[in-house]
């Protein structure tokens, strides 16, 4: 199915939750009807960093909002970001990102083709 009308989705704020992967996740746009893409607000809290990891066929961006932190992915050096940067991680790529600032760290992470739970590897060492 696909959709077929256009229409305006409001995240509700007390929809967000705790991920696994270390992070907050307030689902902007994910649904089956738009396969093509999703959109989720990430937030790390100070002093925190999300577990490595990689998206199966999935292309991910960040896209930096506010705060500040340590971004690694494979491939890359690793390299501070902050608002108003724009990260391309290819599909596959081992991933995570530290919050080294004294403020939430907010991220959109946006995907293509959208992000479903069977996508995600934790690939954390013990």
């Amino acid at each position: 199915m696909s959709l077929k009308r256009a229409l305006v989705h409001s995240p509700v704020e007390s929809d967000e939750y705790f991920m696994e992967e270390g992070c907050f996740i307030l689902e902007g746009w994910n649904r089956p009807e738009d396969p093509a893409l999703s959109i989720a607000r990430a937030r790390v809290e100070p002093g925190d960093r999300t577990r490595l990891h990689r998206l199966v066929g999935v292309i991910e961006r960040y896209l930096i909002l506010a705060g500040s932190g340590l971004l690694e992915v494979e491939g890359l050096v690793p390299r501070r970001v902050g608002p108003g940067d724009l990260v391309y991680i290819p599909a596959g790529a081992a991933q995570r990102i530290e919050n080294d600032g004294d403020c939430d760290l907010i991220f959109l992470a946006i995907c293509t083709p959208r992000f479903t739970p069977e996508v995600y590897q934790d690939i954390e060492p013990d």
